[in-house]
């Protein structure tokens, strides 16, 4: 059997080093799809029907998806205090719901964030956290315009949607199939 060099040797480990990421590539592949199956992160498909939620509302009142039938079309936008993004379009949404209200368009906005679940990190940009508490400071401060609802505790609603991101909007037509899913537009300023 030949002898082999310290050279050879090396490049056999690198082979196997490779190979052996390679293989735990495709595990964590595997098991985050399986995870995107289960249903923990899917988006609601288009054409669904919305997901029936009773939320408490920064108001002070219980908010349901029965509250918005007469409205022709409905606006679900899950947003967050602590997100950069979520932040500069806070009036951006105001403005939706000026230029659209009388179009019978409703806007929500849901609060889907678990506050214990936020790391130090994500806080960086917000004076405020996702709490129920500063949900209401951040709503009374900004003077919203629009029902700002709480789903932190269970986030049993936000599951149902699959928001990916905040802002993340849900538009539903008057019979609350839902017709589009996905970002307000393409700028965040």
């Amino acid at each position: 059997m030949p002898v082999m060099s310290r050279w050879e040797k090396h490049g056999q480990s690198k082979r196997f080093s490779l190979g052996l990421a390679l293989v735990l590539f495709a595990l964590l592949l595997a098991v985050n799809s399986a995870r995107c199956d289960n249903g923990l992160t899917k988006t609601l498909p288009i054409g669904s029907d919305a997901p029936d939620f009773t939320l408490p509302g920064m108001d002070g009142r219980s908010h349901s998806l029965q509250d918005y039938a007469n409205a022709r079309i409905l606006m679900i936008i899950f947003t967050a205090n602590h997100c950069k993004t979520a932040q500069a379009y806070e009036g951006r949404i105001m403005q939706l719901v000026k230029d659209y209200k009388d179009k019978g368009v409703a806007v929500v906005a849901i609060a889907p964030n678990d506050p214990q679940a936020l790391s130090l990190s994500e806080l960086v940009y917000s004076d405020l956290s996702d709490s129920f508490d500063e949900l209401k400071i951040r709503a009374q401060e900004r003077g919203f315009n629009f029902p700002y609802l709480y789903d932190g505790e269970n986030q049993k609603v936000s599951r149902a949607y699959g928001p990916v991101s905040t802002p993340h909007v849900f538009l539903f037509d008057q019979a609350r199939k839902l017709q589009y899913a996905g970002r307000i537009d393409d700028s965040e300023f």
